[in-house]
Formats: structure tokens, sequence, C-alpha cells
């Protein structure tokens, strides 16, 4: 079994927006933050603020893994 590294939920959540939605990932991650932020979820806000950079950065090759 593979260690679960920081950062990993992150990753693994950039990536599949990015499979699935292409460009419009980071769109769909803003959307998904402003619902949690509704609910006044500031862990899952702070989840999907890091997704949200991850995409606006660009992953990088190890990103592609």
């Amino acid at each position: 079994m593979t260690e679960k590294k920081p950062g990993d939920d992150v990753r693994v959540a950039a990536m599949a927006l990015l499979s699935q939605y292409g460009d419009d990932a980071g769109v769909i991650a803003t959307l998904r933050a402003a619902e949690v932020a509704a609910l006044g979820d500031v862990d899952a806000l702070a989840h999907w603020d890091a997704v949200i950079d991850l995409i606006a950065e660009g992953p990088r090759r190890q990103d592609l893994n």
C-alpha cells in the first residue's frame, strides 16, 4: 500500500477536474468552493482553494503520474 502524502487529495481532485472538464476545470472548482463556503465549511474551502491554485498554476510533471 502506498503512503498518502500531504496534498495528494488536492492533486487528485485537480487532475480529475482537468481530465473531465479541461479548460473549464477552474470554473468547476470555483463553483465547488462557493458551495462549501456557503455552508461555512472552512476546511473544505481551503481544499478547494488549493485545487483552484493548482489548476491555475498548471500541473507539474510529477502531478501527471
